[in-house]
């Protein structure tokens, strides 16, 4: 029996916390939810500003299309996350009237309970009934009996006051919180319909572009294969930089292939992996045009692209910064190219490149967060970026893993 007993309040207790988890979950996936849509809206806002930088140019060029693009594509993920937005909501407002009806339901009960306590108290509401009622009594133990039904007659119909006045509370809160709900979803509903207003234009302007580039695709994949030229010969140079530095700091042993650190540079190392997925940005704002890795150009989907850090694009003029302390290794710079600064964090090496200047030089410490140059604007195309890369000795890494989410 009591084991029976125990089961029974084990298998009570795991439903009361599925109820409670549930609800913290949805609470915390709907916060998770609004702060991802706070940060679509911000990207979208800047790849405005970049599109409108652009739009001062008279020729447009295959860049329009991939930040138009990139611009449509973010406008689709913010559709998506407002209609998950509006089902939590939908599935609140669901739970507020269902608890809405059972409390009217309830307060019908209590009010009708209520008014038949009032009747029997009007019938014996004077002082000569009640004395009679208690006069009429048989015995001593009788009379004691009905003293104690009239004090708890008077309690009941106090607490039934009470439990009316909190019922009323109640319904007023649900009705308060239900019509906050469907405001909010009346709001999103609206931005939805706005976005994908805006989304069909955008798409229609993306097809033109698209159709004016066929009838100069050729053209564009030899700038593409220029330009992948020149990447690969920085990265080239990178990784033969980088190895020097690993010969030197073992004494040129020439089969080396990881630093040889101080203690110093190993503590650094280690401080620079335990910040990996909070590393500030190479820039104060920005906007990922160019992931890591081997990919279809985003634009001219037959011409292939191998990156080995990603690009952002960013406002003219913006001030490139560390992503974290350390001391600068080499100030990289050949024809055909803008300079790339090196900064070596014990066996990490983070990568800045298209630089327009550059503040630092060669053996600088450097702390996190430091200008150390202003990206590079192209004066055919009007676009910014900058192209941020990290190294684990001479391994290319996916710098995504490394930042902190904007």
């Amino acid at each position: 029996m009591i084991n029976r007993q125990k089961i029974y309040l084990y298998l009570i207790c795991s439903l009361m916390l599925l109820f409670l988890n549930n609800g913290f979950s949805q609470k915390s996936n709907k916060a998770e939810l609004e702060l991802k849509r706070k940060e679509i809206q911000k990207e979208i806002k800047l790849i405005n500003e970049l599109l409108s930088n652009n739009k001062k140019r008279k020729k447009a060029v295959y860049g329009d299309i991939e930040t138009l693009n990139l611009k449509i594509q973010r406008k689709e993920e913010l559709v998506k996350l407002t209609n998950q937005q509006i089902n939590i909501l939908n599935d609140e407002i669901k739970v507020n009237l269902k608890k809405q009806s059972e409390l009217n339901e309830e307060l019908l009960n209590v009010k009708k309970s209520y008014e038949e306590i009032i009747l029997k108290s009007y019938k014996t509401k004077s002082g000569k009934s009640r004395l009679m009622f208690l006069l009429s009594s048989e015995s001593f133990f009788q009379a004691y009996k009905r003293i104690q039904y009239i004090k708890q007659f008077a309690i009941f119909r106090k607490k039934q006051a009470i439990k009316i006045s909190a019922l009323l509370d109640k319904i007023k809160n649900i009705n308060e919180e239900l019509n906050t709900q469907k405001i909010q979803k009346e709001s999103l509903l609206e931005v939805n319909k706005s976005v994908k207003k805006s989304l069909e234009v955008e798409k229609n302007q993306s097809n033109i572009l698209v159709f004016d580039l066929r009838k100069k695709e050729k053209k564009y994949i030899k700038e593409i294969a220029d330009k992948q030229k020149i990447s690969s010969q920085i990265d080239k140079e990178i990784e033969r930089l980088i190895r020097e530095a690993i010969e030197k700091s073992n004494k040129k042993k020439n089969n080396s292939v990881t630093f040889n650190l101080t203690p110093e540079a190993m503590e650094l190392s280690k401080n620079f992996v335990l910040n990996k997925g909070k590393l500030p940005w190479p820039v104060i704002r920005g906007v990922v045009v160019q992931r890591f890795g081997t990919q279809a150009h985003p634009v001219v989907k037959t011409a292939k692209i191998k990156s080995n850090g990603i690009v952002i694009a960013t406002a003219s003029k913006e001030k490139v910064r560390t992503v974290f302390e350390g001391v600068v290794l080499s100030i990289l710079q050949f024809k055909g190219s803008n300079p790339t600064v090196l900064v070596q964090h014990g066996n990490y090496i983070t990568a800045y490149k298209n630089l327009a200047k550059v503040f630092v030089k060669k053996g600088d410490r450097v702390s996190s967060r430091q200008n150390i140059g202003e990206v590079f604007t192209n004066s055919s195309t009007g676009k910014s970026s900058i192209q941020f890369s990290v190294f684990q000795n001479t391994t290319p890494i996916n710098p995504l893993l490394w930042i902190i989410k904007m």
